[in-house]
């Protein structure tokens, strides 16, 4: 691990699930009950918009954003999005400056000063470890969201969905205030395209304090890719989070062609088993994702030379987490009652990875849901950078119009079975997007394929916190351990 950090290193890591469910509130109380408490990145200057417009119940973001190094772009924020006493029911929430390639993209400013504020929240008033996840197919918001939170003193930051070879450096550069120049794959170049950010020109001539590098930690599926990482000093991050195929999110795809089950849903075989022996030859520590979620499972992963496990699923079910609690109360019931299930969905993700989504009435997993739903790509965080026939670069999304993706230059065929998770996602922390005519943007949810520890913490259903989970869990260091 690098010099950053002193103490012992967790033996629970709060899994970083997306767009507000692992929100500031979640990792606060993970972090104060003594564990890693991660808050996710993605489309935080969406929530950050939506909250203020909503009124910022509590003062919180307020009182984030007077906590941030330059006051008058917290300011301008604000300014211009914070409403008293909210927007009326049926007012659409302001629009979200799209990021861009271009080095004066106002968005960049926004997403530093949202992670930030959701980073400082967390960490607000305690020393237990913050991290930050963030999705590597995401390039054009990683750096300068990376920078917000290390303003915010963020401890630990976590990167998957991709190959996070780069990350490491960019840390350790954005920790000095020095310029990063990162790359942006874009379809039908040869060669990534460039994408610059200078720490400047967020700070003008503010100074912040001393800024500590966070550790970086890197999720991914095998111990063929943590190697590869491996193989030189600036690619090498502090540890590794070895995510299975049944945590809930982004997985991997199956190694080898890929074969659909009865349902639709890739196989994986034991090719996609990690060989935790060779993750620990490695030397860097590393926690097991995917399927831990009980003492034994923590004593498992400690006997095979893991740090710990990462946990989702159970956090994304508790109290403190932001998904919505009527969504919440019916996941829940459903799994104590019929049964939940939860699809691995070959393609409805835009990135191309596999995707887990909860089979819930009256969301994105309903067809008819989806089938009325008229397809808007008005977030894009998911949008890939193409070449386009002026030399420019361009943005589409297979999740988008299908005309519009196919006059972009995309195949039709490539649109089939994608859903919009950008809108689905934020739906289902109650932040959905208000069309025309009284229509709500319809909710997604994400949880891992294994909900077996709602029968042994809540079986009657009753209400848990994240404090509990850390007590249930810890049984499993044994007595010599705790």
């Amino acid at each position: 691990m690098s010099t950053s950090r002193t103490t012992e290193l967790p033996w629970l890591i709060q899994g970083g699930m997306g767009v507000g469910v692992s929100g500031w509130r979640l990792a606060r109380a993970v972090a104060l009950a003594g564990q890693l408490g991660v808050v996710s990145g993605t489309a935080l200057d969406t929530l950050l918009i939506r909250v203020l417009q909503s009124g910022d119940p509590g003062g919180h973001l307020r009182r984030a954003l007077a906590a941030f190094p330059v006051p008058e772009l917290a300011g301008a924020v604000l300014e211009r999005y914070f409403v008293e006493d909210g927007i009326g029911p049926g007012e659409r929430f302001a629009a979200t400056p799209r990021l861009t390639a271009d080095e004066t993209s106002p968005a960049r400013t926004l997403t530093v000063v949202a992670n930030f504020c959701e980073v400082w929240l967390a960490k607000e008033g305690h020393g237990g470890p913050v991290g930050v996840n963030y999705l590597e197919k995401v390039q054009l918001a990683t750096t300068p969201a990376m920078f917000g939170a290390i303003l915010a003193g963020v401890d630990y930051v976590l990167v998957g969905a991709g190959i996070p070879a780069r990350i490491p450096g960019i840390a350790t550069r954005l920790a000095r205030l020095d310029p990063v120049v990162e790359r942006l794959d874009v379809d039908g170049d040869d060669e990534p395209a460039e994408l610059r950010f200078d720490p400047a020109s967020v700070l003008g001539t503010a100074r912040p304090g001393p800024l500590r590098r966070p550790d970086v930690l890197a999720i991914v599926s095998l111990p063929a890719l943590a190697a590869y990482l491996g193989r030189a000093p600036k690619t090498t991050p502090d540890g590794f989070v070895v995510e299975g195929h049944r945590a809930g999110g982004h997985s991997a795809p199956p190694r080898g062609p890929l074969r659909l089950d009865e349902q639709g849903d890739p196989v994986y075989g034991p090719r996609d088993v990690p060989d935790f022996a060779k993750m620990a030859a490695l030397g860097l520590p590393f926690w097991i994702a995917g399927g831990q979620c009980g003492p034994e499972h923590l004593r498992r992963a400690r006997e095979a030379g893991a740090a710990g496990v990462q946990l989702g699923s159970v956090f994304a079910l508790c109290a403190e987490s932001g998904l919505d609690p009527r969504l919440r109360r019916e996941l829940i019931e459903r799994e104590l009652g019929p049964g939940l299930a939860v699809r691995n969905y070959a393609d409805a993700s835009p990135t191309g990875f596999p995707f887990k989504v909860a089979e819930l009435p009256g969301t994105l997993s309903d067809p008819g849901v989806t089938a009325a739903r008229a397809r808007v790509c008005d977030l894009g965080y998911l949008r890939t950078p193409y070449r386009t026939d002026q030399g420019t670069v361009g943005y589409h999304c297979p999740a988008e119009p299908v005309a519009m993706y196919v006059r972009k230059g995309g195949a039709a065929e490539q649109t089939e079975g994608r859903k919009c998770l950008c809108n689905g996602l934020l739906s289902a922390v109650g932040l959905g997007q208000r069309r025309p005519r009284g229509v709500v943007e319809p909710p997604l949810v994400t949880l891992g394929q294994d909900l077996g520890f709602l029968r042994r913490l809540a079986p009657e259903g009753e209400e848990y916190g994240a404090e509990s989970v850390v007590r249930w869990m810890s049984a499993g260091l044994g007595a010599a351990l705790v």
